[in-house]
C-alpha cells in the first residue's frame, strides 16, 4: 500500500508538472501592491471639488472583490442575479430596439446605441464606470443580489485562461470555452494586423451557468467568422453565444507585468490621455497601424468569439462585466496614485477616434444611459467616493 501511495504521488506530481490537471493562478503582486498604495492615498475630500456631492467615507464604502476570491456560494449568487435580469422584462420600448427581449438586454442596447460616443473618447472611462455601476445597482435592487460587482484580475489567468475559475466551464465560472469548431483567425484590431490565431473553441458555449444562452440583439461589428451582418442596428438576431478563449492574447497583453507597466511607466503617467490611450491600445495617430492590443482589447479577445469580439454588442457575453470592473479598477489605481491631481482629469473628443471631428469632452458633458440609469454629468463619475458612488477595490 505504501509503494502504491508513492507511485500515485509521483504520478500526481508529474501530472501537475505537466499542467494536465491543475490550474495555478499567476501572482499579481505588482498590481495588488499598487492598489493598496492607492487606497492609502485616497483622499475622501477630493470629490468635494466641482460641486460633486459626497457622503461616502472609507468606513461605509462598498468593496468590490476579485472574482476568484469569492466563495462558491458568492459566485453562484452573482450568476443567479445576472440570470434574473435575463429573465425580467425589458424597459426599452420595442420600437426603439426590436431585439431587446429582457432587462439584461436593456443594458446591451444602451451600449450598442452609445458605442460611437463612448470608445476612444474623453468619456470612455467615466461612461463605463457609470454603466457597470448601473448594472451592479440593477443586480442588487431588481434581483436581490447582496454583494457588489466583482472584477477579473487579468494577470491571474493570463497564462491559462481556459482552465481559470473565470472561464473553466464549471458551475461557479462565467461560462466555458465554445465547443470546438474549425475557423480562421479572428481579426481583432482596427489596424487589421492583430489576427488572433484559432484556438480550441469557436462554437457555442455549452458548459457553465450560461450554457445555451442566446444573444438577442443583431451583430453590429462582428470579428468572428460566420456571423450574419446587415440587419438593422438593435434588431432581433437570436444566436448562441460563441467563444474562442485565447491564451495567445492573454499571455502577451494581460499579464500583471503589462498592467504594472501601464500604471508605472513614466510615458503613461503624464496625464489621463497618455494613460487611457495605452490602456485602449494606442492614440488616434497610431491606432490604424498598431499591433498592440492594450489591456482593454486583450481582455475582450481573451474570450473573443461572438458577441464578445463585437465592440458594440460585447455586453451580451457576461464576461464583459468582470472585465470592465477590472478596467475601472485599473483606472481607480491610476487615479489614486495621485488623487489630488488625477481624479478630475479627462481628455479626448466626443466621438470615436474623433470621427467625425468633434470638440474636446468636458466634465459637464452628460452621460446618457437611456433606460438603465438617469443622464448625469461626467464630473459625477470621476471619483469612486463622490456623486452616486461609494466603493473601493480590495
Amino acid at each position: 500500500m505504501h509503494l502504491l501511495r508513492l507511485a500515485l504521488s509521483a504520478t500526481t506530481l508529474l501530472s501537475l508538472a505537466a499542467g494536465k490537471h491543475c490550474y495555478v493562478p499567476e501572482p499579481t503582486d505588482g498590481t495588488d501592491l499598487l492598489a493598496e498604495q492607492s487606497l492609502s492615498k485616497l483622499r475622501e475630500s477630493v470629490a468635494d471639488e466641482h460641486d460633486v456631492a459626497q457622503a461616502c467615507t472609507l468606513e461605509n464604502a462598498a468593496v468590490r472583490r476579485e472574482y476568484s476570491t469569492l466563495t462558491s456560494n458568492e459566485k453562484l449568487a452573482y450568476t443567479a442575479a445576472i440570470k434574473c435580469l435575463m429573465a425580467k422584462p425589458p424597459r426599452t420600448p420595442p420600437d426603439l430596439a426590436p431585439g431587446v427581449r429582457s432587462r439584461y438586454d436593456d443594458f446591451v442596447a444602451t451600449h450598442i446605441n452609445a458605442t460611437n460616443t463612448i470608445h476612444f473618447t474623453g468619456n470612455f472611462l467615466s461612461w463605463h464606470r457609470y454603466y457597470i455601476w448601473a448594472f451592479e445597482a440593477a443586480l442588487r435592487d431588481e434581483c436581490g443580489y447582496a454583494d457588489y460587482l466583482p472584477y477579473w484580475n487579468w494577470g491571474k489567468s493570463a497564462q491559462d485562461p481556459e482552465r481559470s475559475p473565470y472561464m473553466d466551464g464549471s458551475a461557479t465560472s462565467q461560462g466555458g470555452n465554445g465547443a470546438y469548431a474549425p475557423h480562421a483567425c479572428t481579426p481583432a484590431l482596427i489596424s487589421g494586423q492583430g489576427c488572433v490565431p484559432a484556438g480550441n473553441g469557436g462554437g457555442c458555449v455549452e458548459t457553465g451557468p450560461y450554457a445555451g444562452m442566446v444573444a438577442n440583439l443583431s451583430a453590429t461589428g462582428p470579428t468572428f467568422p460566420g456571423i450574419r451582418t446587415g440587419l438593422p442596428p438593435l434588431g432581433y438576431q437570436p444566436r448562441c453565444v460563441r467563444r474562442d478563449i485565447s491564451a495567445w492574447v492573454s499571455r502577451q497583453w494581460s499579464t500583471d507585468a503589462q498592467s504594472v507597466d501601464l500604471l508605472t511607466n513614466p510615458a503613461y503617467q503624464t496625464d489621463i490621455r497618455a494613460f487611457q490611450d495605452r490602456l485602449q491600445g494606442g492614440n488616434v495617430s497610431d491606432i490604424f497601424t498598431s499591433t498592440f492590443f492594450g489591456v482593454h482589447s486583450a481582455g475582450h479577445f481573451t474570450w473573443g468569439g461572438d458577441p464578445g469580439g463585437d465592440v458594440a454588442g460585447s455586453p451580451m457575453d457576461p464576461m464583459f462585466w468582470l472585465h470592465h470592473s477590472q478596467i475601472d479598477r485599473t483606472w481607480w489605481i491610476w487615479q489614486n496614485q495621485k488623487p489630488l491631481e488625477r481624479i478630475f482629469q479627462i481628455a479626448g473628443t466626443r466621438t470615436i477616434l474623433n470621427s467625425p471631428a468633434s470638440s474636446e469632452a468636458s466634465i459637464e458633458d452628460l452621460l446618457d444611459l437611456h433606460y438603465t440609469a438617469p443622464a448625469s454629468a461626467v464630473k459625477n463619475h470621476l471619483s469612486s467616493m463622490g456623486g452616486p458612488y461609494c466603493y473601493i477595490y480590495a
